[in-house]
């Protein structure tokens, strides 16, 4: 469960950066801008190893590795999104990682378990970290907007480069699609 005031701090927050970075309340805001914005690197995993070592990855473990946060050669953070996911998937899975940057999330930890190591995640910092980066790519009033010019979830979708589906939740989440409702049948 996200703390009282989360989600109205992630859409004040989305409106905010756009602001420092010269975007209005309604553009698009790519997590590659945001990641130079906030100096922090940003690359696609096949820059780094053989897009064969992730096809193989993929084989072994399907969606095992979406994109991470690295420390990278000056120390700074550097974000690596797995190309092998839908455009939409990447800047989704890129601005959950820039939000655990900007809400200052601790370092996961490695732990043993039965002789492995395992890479654990605290459950109630990646439920904000999807607040945010879902937030950070379509705040309430760009949905509003957009339904104002008449867009549909899939329109949307296409226009921001996200997937339907993230367009289609933040449409609920936002309340905008109960809005639609009410004005279809009042008006």
């Amino acid at each position: 469960m996200l703390p009282r005031g989360f989600k109205a701090d992630a859409e004040r927050r989305a409106i905010a950066l756009r602001a420092e970075m010269g975007l209005g309340p309604t553009d698009a805001l790519p997590p590659k801008d945001l990641a130079a914005h906030l100096n922090v690197g940003f690359r696609i995993a096949d820059e780094l190893v053989p897009r064969e070592a992730l096809e193989s990855l993929d084989r072994l473990q399907p969606g095992c590795f979406s994109a991470c946060t690295l420390r990278g050669p000056d120390n700074g953070p550097v974000i690596v999104v797995n190309p092998l996911n839908s455009q939409g998937r990447q800047l989704s899975d890129a601005m959950h990682e820039l939000s655990h940057i900007l809400l200052r999330h601790e370092t996961r930890k490695l732990e043993r378990i039965a002789g492995l190591v395992f890479l654990t995640c605290d459950a109630a910092q990646e439920e904000q970290a999807d607040a945010l980066g879902s937030t950070l790519l379509l705040p309430r009033p760009l949905l509003v907007a957009a339904h104002a010019r008449g867009m549909s979830a899939t329109a949307i979708a296409s226009a921001y480069e996200v997937s339907e589906q993230l367009a289609r939740w933040r449409l609920n989440a936002t309340g905008v699609t109960i809005q639609i409702r009410r004005r279809g049948t009042t008006g």
